[in-house]
């Protein structure tokens, strides 16, 4: 095949060199297991640069999804499991996976049962951002759920820009007689040593 895609037909390979060099492009073998072999004439540099074009395209728009892990307890605190549960959910709307364990220390373990109302909890709050992988499961001390996010990841928050100093409020001045009134105070002739020894 030649630069533009047409086929020439078989040809001996010399004669595909010199057909190459005169159009100052190179002879590239595209499917060698073929009977017989197939060339192609192209500008080989160019060709390399826009597959590595394609493939650096085609990794920038892979979504890269990280598996996170929260850790709570069967005894948790209202306000620990809300702060949790809320950074649980950005990591599902941002498109992670999380993986959600209960730790039980010592008599804990009498009582799974805490521990799988939380994880249950955790799912029913999670509802519409993220799905459940299975029901809880034991590993060692740890019960542990894997949450999926369902919906498209959100994108990060970008900060606003400061407040220009247009918009700030302006300081107000004083009027002038105020301001003559305040220097003349703060401006009163001393008494020299002299006079004030006299007094």
């Amino acid at each position: 095949m030649d630069e533009n895609g047409v086929k020439v037909g078989q040809i001996a390979t010399a004669e595909a060199v010199r057909m190459a060099e005169e159009r100052v492009l190179d002879l590239v073998e595209v499917a060698p297991l073929a009977n017989p072999p197939v060339c192609r004439i192209m500008d080989y540099g160019k060709y390399r640069y826009q597959l590595q074009k394609k493939d650096k395209d085609a990794r920038k728009k892979q979504k890269v999804q990280t598996l996170k892990e929260m850790k709570m307890r069967p005894k948790i605190d209202e306000h620990d499991y809300d702060f949790k549960v809320r950074a649980i959910k950005n990591f599902l709307e941002e498109g992670h996976r999380v993986k959600v364990s209960v730790f039980f220390r010592g008599r804990e373990m009498s009582f799974l049962s805490k521990g799988e109302d939380v994880l249950n909890r955790v799912v029913a709050e999670c509802d519409g951002i993220g799905k459940n992988e299975g029901s809880p499961r034991m590993e060692g001390r740890y019960m542990r759920i894997l949450l999926t996010p369902t919906g498209v990841a959100k994108p990060k928050k970008t900060q606003t820009p400061s407040q220009p100093a247009a918009d700030k409020p302006e300081k107000k001045e004083k009027p002038a007689s105020q301001v003559s009134a305040s220097a003349s105070a703060s401006i009163e002739p001393q008494a020299s040593p002299d006079e004030a020894e006299e007094a």
